[in-house]
């Protein structure tokens, strides 16, 4: 049989952050042509970068995993030097109790799951009794399966594996913040068991730390921008998408301000909360906007600090425990010595502080836990106050997939149901996925 004619008109992919980019990249790889439309004036959605001062920095720390396997996949196709774009290391995980050492966790080169077995054993800041029991949950979590329908929270689950407050504290709520955005006694179970499946169980390089060395405009929106110029497919910037045009159960267009694309599919890559006002008007979407409204959101603030180029963290990223701040990270590795960044994930007490008054605990912070540093120059706290959907218990079954009940429309973002929590990871593979069914679908 003669292959199907290509579409008439192009698929419109709606939103220029990382789900988006992906899904127009791999729809251009596949042949189809593209139009992507982002209504603010750059790339990158969430995971974007900003001017500070005369250098430039991400809108919050991402941080990459080695189990990112679709993310470095997609990378590779844009013929991005991981290596180079990375710093890759062993997971390591240390923390400071005020001036002291906390947790002191690093997994050495063995096969998985004798690194994290080694790992547990030799960790510093916890009794034997702490490290075996950690031990005898880690053991317990290559055959956990967590059906959607029974979630519980992840507090929950440490508590019924016998896990010490202590041991909580030290080890699992920081992962957990840190992984899934949500506090622990609301978090989901069953996604905090899949990350940490496919993170510490599925090869000894899935649990490495890529830390970026460069901001992530140059790691995805630039090469991405790129590549769409360089296979005809068109971006829109500055334009927002106001509504959707739908005929007989099918999409047929986007209306944006002061024109109409006509559309053989429709993505869109917007977050859930955008997505859902453009599809609420239309009948047949309407239940799939109820699942949506319920999803919530959480926040991340990252501020930077500016301080003499001789401050140095003793690590490349370190914890603190007790404090509002939970990560630092020294961009130093970044060729911006003097740079740290601070991170608080999830809502707290700091959600409702003005930033002044943040700004200034987390500069107290630091000056208790490194009483020899200076005081810093320049500061930028970014609020992302929708950075990740609410990942509570049972948030899976809220997730839509990437088909909707409409015809030719799509839905691609980290919030769809990938079985991941809200990552860049979760928002590529979202994208490949949502791109490889309409090319299926357009028979490309």
């Amino acid at each position: 049989m003669p292959p199907e004619p290509l579409p008439q008109h192009p698929v419109v992919v709606v939103g220029g952050g990382w789900a988006g980019l992906t899904a127009a990249v791999e729809l251009c790889a596949g042949g189809l042509p593209v139009v992507l439309v982002e209504a603010a004036r750059q790339l990158g959605g969430r995971a974007r970068s900003l001017r500070f001062g005369t250098t430039v920095v991400d809108n919050g720390q991402h941080l990459v995993l080695g189990a990112y396997r679709s993310l470095l996949a997609l990378l590779d196709r844009l013929q991005i030097d991981s290596e180079r774009a990375f710093l890759r290391m062993p997971l390591a995980l240390h923390t400071l109790r005020g001036r002291h050492c906390g947790l002191g966790l690093t997994t050495p080169r063995l096969p998985a799951p004798l690194h994290l077995i080694a790992a547990l054993l030799s960790a510093r800041g916890l009794s034997l009794h702490a490290r075996l029991k950690a031990l005898q949950f880690g053991t317990r979590l290559a055959k956990l399966r967590i059906d959607a329908q029974a979630d519980i929270s992840v507090a929950t689950l440490l508590r019924e594996a016998g896990q010490s407050a202590s041991l909580i504290g030290n080890l699992w709520e920081p992962l957990c913040t840190a992984i899934l955005n949500t506090p622990i006694h609301q978090a989901s179970a069953r996604l905090f068991v899949v990350a940490l499946q496919q993170a510490l169980l599925s090869s000894h390089d899935a649990s490495d730390l890529l830390i970026p060395r460069v901001e992530l405009g140059s790691i995805l929106p630039q090469p991405g921008a790129r590549y769409l110029e360089d296979h005809a497919a068109r971006a829109v910037l500055g334009q927002r998408v106001t509504r959707l045009e739908i005929s007989d159960n099918a999409v047929t267009a986007v209306q944006l301000r002061a024109q109409q694309l006509q559309a053989s599919h429709v993505v869109l890559a917007t977050p859930h909360v955008i997505s859902r006002r453009l599809m609420s008007p239309h009948p047949a979407l309407r239940p799939l906007c109820d699942k949506l409204a319920l999803l919530g959101d959480e926040p991340v603030a990252t501020l930077y600090l500016q301080y003499p180029p001789e401050v140095r963290l003793p690590r490349p990223m370190l914890g603190l425990y007790g404090t509002s701040t939970q990560w630092l990270f020294d961009h130093c590795i970044a060729g911006q010595p003097g740079l740290i960044a601070a991170v608080i994930s999830a809502r707290g007490p700091h959600s409702r502080m003005p930033s002044e008054r943040l700004t200034a605990l987390v500069g107290a912070e630091l000056a208790a836990s490194f009483p020899g540093w200076p005081a810093h120059r320049h500061s930028l706290l970014v609020r992302e106050k929708r950075a990740t959907f609410s990942a509570r218990v049972g948030v899976d079954l809220l997730r839509p997939a990437n088909q909707t009940p409409v015809a030719g429309l799509w839905l691609a973002g980290d919030y769809t149901d990938t079985g991941l929590p809200a990552t860049l990871e979760s928002a590529v593979r979202s994208g490949m996925n949502c791109a490889a069914a309409i090319l299926n679908s357009a028979g490309a």
